[in-house]
């Protein structure tokens, strides 16, 4: 499978995990804004168009592996393994991306570890908002990019 081919695949099941979790969660009132996060002031030779795409998407990943394990007490992987497969595929020999995808996700898991250490409501809340973003990211990502 070529590198875009994999890019997909990982977005589309990154995308499917996220839509499957929101469909399951209670409904809520208002939605995260999907602003895109400013462009690096520094970007990497190696860089894509859709970089701070995958860096708001990290973090995303990182927040909700963080809730949802804060939440369910699951101790479950699935959001850790979605970005490790992201990680594998887009950045395999390209350091600096691989670096910035990781502070990404480490920086929403931290966000979100210094202000929640119970599950509250909203907690709960924040999970199921940044699921639905991270669906309609991956989507929108997979759907521009993924071609």
């Amino acid at each position: 499978m070529n590198h875009r081919g994999s890019l997909l695949s990982v977005l589309l099941l990154s995308a499917s995990w996220l839509a499957a979790a929101s469909a399951l969660a209670q409904p809520s009132g208002a939605a995260l804004s999907t602003e895109e996060p400013p462009a690096a002031a520094n970007a990497s030779p190696d860089a894509t168009p859709y970089d701070d795409r995958l860096a708001r998407l990290a973090e995303l990943l990182g927040s909700v592996h963080y809730l949802r394990n804060l939440c369910t007490h699951s101790g479950g992987d699935d959001w850790r393994v979605s970005m490790q497969q992201l990680l594998d595929s887009e950045t395999r020999d390209e350091p600096k991306r691989r670096e910035k995808l990781t502070a990404a996700f480490n920086r929403g898991y931290r966000t979100f570890a210094s202000v929640y250490t119970d599950c509250t409501a909203a907690a709960i809340v924040a999970e199921e908002r940044y699921r639905n973003e991270g669906a309609t990211l991956a989507t929108e990502i997979t759907s521009r990019f993924g071609n």
